[in-house]
């Protein structure tokens, strides 16, 4: 399906020298992409390696159009033609493909064959299928928040990966927020074995799209490369103008399997690959330029020839370069935080009027959208009129800060993850918050962009740190049931590369928030939503409190127990720690964490070293949640300090119920605490 669109470039009409240039890179990166299964067979590397034969008209547009360090560019994993064509060189895709220390895409650290220069703005994509959509989306966001308007984002993709629901998410984004993002579904066919028609009803899956509002879609022969050219030229130049999106659909074939460890042929009959290598675009090209005397036979073998010794040349420094150090997977991580020098401990002597938690966190959030202009928030629920989040934790913002900076986002957790990773890529002073979710628990669908954003920093070799916050109400004891009372933090606090934070009263809420805001690098802030008003959680905030990240702090000493909790059970603790001590029982120590990830073991050591008695409590579940890690670390490096088992105190092993019989039953109280530790002292 040629390309309805003006006809820039043609055989007749290019200029020798572009098509000759062209030639070039077409050869190049087809002799790459052949050459790369030998270095499986020889063990080297490459061990993942997706053919890009057949896709290479559309490969080499993309490349071309893209602008470095004006454009933003999303390559998918076939997409080695497209980088070669994007300026990339042949060391460089070496390097990649065999995973040595020099890879510019993160130095061996992702899989083989996802091609990136994050210098370049060519950005390092996972291998989660298309879920680079989003960030695209939102780097287009940013694109226009910002007044670039003579830039474009260009998202790549297969088109069985348009399946994914997160793929409609971007795109729906796009098209209502009229953003400059270009989308290229390569079409073969296939994803990996699965043919189209298991895919979509529509032969051309571009054509879901149709409804879209404020979407041009392009239909082009991503097998030929003047077509290629002329749509994608006419998709950027568009895109600029109208400030709005382009979905280019380009119908490519497949020639080889869909990776090394794939064996098409078990699926596709010869019939089938002797078509798709009939269709091949290089001899097609090759044959044109000596048809209509663009190029003489001589003028291809010297560019071939030249290729060879590109490619040889390159194969030797491949080898010749360092693999990454065993002792580099430490690095890049997770960022530097925010040092909160002022206040190193955490703590503070302020002595003002009391302010409730809720207030503290939207008084905060405003002191830093004041402090740094470049922050921005949004969330379900998050600015409309008075409302200002579900909880009103946000009001106000809008009306101060305008709609460029708080606005609303649609009911899609995924989207609401993943244009906060992609918005955040635009420059590094920015700072983007996120209600990942009305309520914690709603945040399961993010989960697939979380853990994405979680190793961003690592994957990028430090070139990529998403600075975001993402701000979560969780808990229950508001009678909420299912889906608005579970605890999540157990699960998120499995991951590398974030940092999870939980306080329990306003001034360390005022802390932690502005901390985690000031820091580079991803934070989740739970937020106990039933201590929003709660009198008990109100404290004096300091205008200025910062507490820095891995600072627990002892609300309660004592010499008899020690008490390790955060959120809202930091207020039982503390409430069963003077009941003891009314009853003569015991003097017991109250350390409330504060910071999760990462976790203070210094202050919790030092306190079971005096007490010889540790109790863990927190609203989680007791099996699976946060005080499992913290048990382990007091049994691995202070068990000989212990005079008594650890005891654990949570909610039970299920769901909590929204009627409040239930809920009592199923989360800890004052007198469950109370019950537990007069059981652990009597050991």
């Amino acid at each position: 399906m040629k390309s309805n669109v003006p006809t820039i470039f043609s055989i007749k009409k290019t200029e020798k020298e572009k098509l000759l240039n062209w030639y070039y890179l077409l050869f190049l990166g087809r002799t790459l992409d052949e050459r790369a299964p030998n270095y499986l067979k020889q063990a080297i590397g490459w061990s993942y390696h997706a053919p890009a034969a057949g896709h290479d008209g559309i490969q080499l547009a993309i490349g071309q159009v893209f602008r470095k360090n004006k454009d933003h560019l999303f390559p998918y994993y076939r997409d080695l033609q497209t980088c070669v064509a994007a300026g990339l060189t042949a060391e460089e895709i070496i390097y990649n493909g065999i995973s040595k220390d020099a890879d510019v895409a993160g130095g061996g650290r992702h899989m083989s064959n996802h091609f990136a220069k994050p210098s370049w703005n060519i950005h390092n994509v996972s291998s989660c299928t298309g879920n680079h959509t989003l960030h695209a989306t939102g780097l287009g966001r940013a694109l226009k928040a910002y007044g670039e308007n003579d830039a474009v984002v260009i998202s790549s993709q297969g088109e069985s990966s348009v399946s994914e629901g997160y793929v409609y998410e971007a795109i729906n984004g796009a098209s209502n927020e009229e953003l400059p993002v270009v989308f290229v579904f390569q079409d073969n066919g296939y994803g990996i074995s699965v043919p189209k028609e298991d895919q979509t009803a529509n032969r051309k899956v571009a054509k879901n799209f149709e409804g879209f509002k404020n979407l041009r879609i392009i239909y082009c022969n991503g097998k030929d490369v003047f077509d290629s050219m002329n749509a994608m030229t006419e998709a950027v130049e568009w895109a600029k103008k109208e400030q709005k999106p382009v979905l280019v659909h380009a119908n490519c074939v497949r020639i080889g399997s869909h990776s090394n460890s794939d064996r098409h042929e078990l699926y596709r009959d010869e019939n089938e690959l002797n078509y798709v290598r009939e269709y091949d675009p290089l001899p097609k090209f090759r044959r044109l330029l000596l048809r209509y005397d663009r190029a003489t036979e001589a003028d291809l073998k010297e560019i071939e020839d030249k290729v060879a010794a590109v490619v040889k040349d390159a194969h030797k420094k491949g080898l010749a370069a360092p693999h990454p150090t065993p002792e580099s997977v430490h690095d890049f991580v997770i960022p530097e935080p925010y040092p909160a020098s002022k206040y190193p401990d955490g703590t503070h002597n302020h002595d003002g009027e009391k302010v409730k938690l809720i207030q503290a966190l939207n008084e905060t959030l405003k002191a830093e959208f004041r402090h740094n202009p470049d922050t921005y928030i949004w969330g379900q629920d998050i600015a409309n009129k008075d409302k200002g989040g579900i909880f009103n934790v946000s009001k106000g913002m809008q009306q101060e800060f305008g709609k460029k900076r708080v606005f609303n986002a649609p009911i899609a957790e995924d989207f609401i993850m993943g244009t906060a990773n992609g918005m955040s890529r635009y420059k590094k002073d920015m700072r983007i918050v996120v209600e990942g979710a009305e309520f914690a628990d709603y945040f399961w669908p993010a989960m697939e962009q979380f853990v994405e954003t979680t190793h961003e920093y690592w994957r990028t070799k430090g070139q990529f740190s998403p600075n975001i916050t993402v701000r979560l109400a969780s808990g229950g004891y508001i009678g909420g049931g299912l889906y608005h009372s579970q605890s999540i933090e157990g699960a998120l606090t499995t991951f590398p590369g974030v940092r999870v934070v939980y306080p329990s009263f306003a001034d360390d809420a005022a802390g932690l928030l502005r901390t985690a805001i000031r820091s580079e690098g991803l934070t989740v802030f739970m937020e106990p939503k039933a201590l929003y008003n709660a009198p008990k959680a109100a404290t004096p905030v300091p205008d200025d409190f910062e507490v820095p990240f891995g600072k627990a702090r002892i609300r309660r000493e004592g010499s008899d127990l020690t008490m390790i909790t955060y959120g809202n059970t930091t207020h039982f603790c503390i409430e069963a720690a003077e009941e003891l001590a009314k009853e003569g029982i015991a003097d017991v120590e109250v350390i409330d964490l504060r910071s999760l990830l990462p976790l203070d073991k210094e202050t919790v050591l030092a306190s079971i070293k005096k007490t010889s008695r540790a109790m863990i409590v927190h609203e989680d579940k007791v099996f699976g949640g946060f005080g499992g890690e913290v048990a382990a670390v007091i049994s691995e490096l202070g068990f000989e300090y212990l005079d008594a088992p650890i005891k654990r105190v949570g909610s039970t092993f299920t769901p909590v119920g929204f009627n409040r019989t239930l809920e009592a039953a199923i989360l800890p109280s004052t007198e469950k605490v109370l019950a537990a530790a007069k059981e652990l002292l009597k050991y």
